[in-house]
C-alpha cells in the first residue's frame, strides 16, 4: 500500500469528502417522494387524470394521480411524469387543505380548493361513487361510466358555464 492509497492520507480523505459531498448534494436536490399510503380498507385509485375547461382561453390540466378516502375524509395527490408530489389536496369533514410548491393553504371549502386546483370544481361525493360504477347523479355533470370496469371513467359539465370535461384512466380493481 502506497503513501497516497492509506486511509490516513490526503489524496484518502479528499476522495472521502468528496463521496460524501456528492451524496448530500443528491439528497438536497432529491424531491420529496410519494407518502400515500392507503389503509387497506380505505378506498384507493391511481393513474393519469385530465381536465378541460372551456374558458377563453381552454385551460387544461393532466398529470398522474393518488386519490384515497371517500367524500368525508380523503386525499388527492396530483404527480408530475417523474413521480413527484405537484400538489396535495387534503380533506376532512368541513375542512381542507393544499399543498403546492412548499406552501399549505386552507379552506373549509374543498371545491374552491378542487377549483383553484383544476381551474373547476368536481363533485367529490360523485366522483367516489362513479369510481365504485354507481351512477350518482351531479347537478350539471354526466358521467359515462360504461368502462369503469376496464379503468376508464369520463363526465362532462354542461351547467354552470364554462363547460368542463373530466377524464380518468386508473388502474381497475
Amino acid at each position: 500500500m502506497n503513501a497516497a492509497s492509506a486511509p490516513g492520507s490526503a489524496p484518502a480523505r479528499r476522495r472521502q469528502l468528496l463521496a460524501l459531498g456528492a451524496s448530500l448534494l443528491l439528497a438536497a436536490c432529491a424531491s420529496p417522494s410519494r407518502q400515500l399510503a392507503p389503509a387497506p380498507e380505505a378506498d384507493y385509485w391511481s393513474g393519469r387524470l385530465s381536465v378541460q375547461v372551456q374558458t377563453d382561453p381552454p385551460q387544461s390540466n393532466s398529470g398522474e394521480f393518488e386519490l384515497s378516502g371517500n367524500a368525508q375524509v380523503g386525499e388527492l395527490v396530483l404527480l408530475n411524469p417523474l413521480g413527484n408530489i405537484v400538489a396535495r389536496l387534503q380533506w376532512a369533514r368541513g375542512q381542507a387543505s393544499i399543498t403546492q410548491g412548499g406552501s399549505t393553504r386552507s379552506s373549509d371549502s374543498l371545491s374552491a380548493l378542487v377549483q383553484e386546483l383544476l381551474g373547476t370544481p368536481l363533485p367529490i361525493e360523485a366522483l367516489f361513487d362513479w369510481l365504485h360504477g354507481k351512477a350518482t347523479r351531479a347537478e350539471g355533470w354526466v358521467a359515462e361510466l360504461g368502462a369503469v370496469a376496464d379503468g376508464k371513467l369520463s363526465a362532462h359539465r354542461y351547467s354552470p358555464q364554462p363547460e368542463a370535461s373530466l377524464r380518468i384512466v386508473f388502474t381497475p380493481r
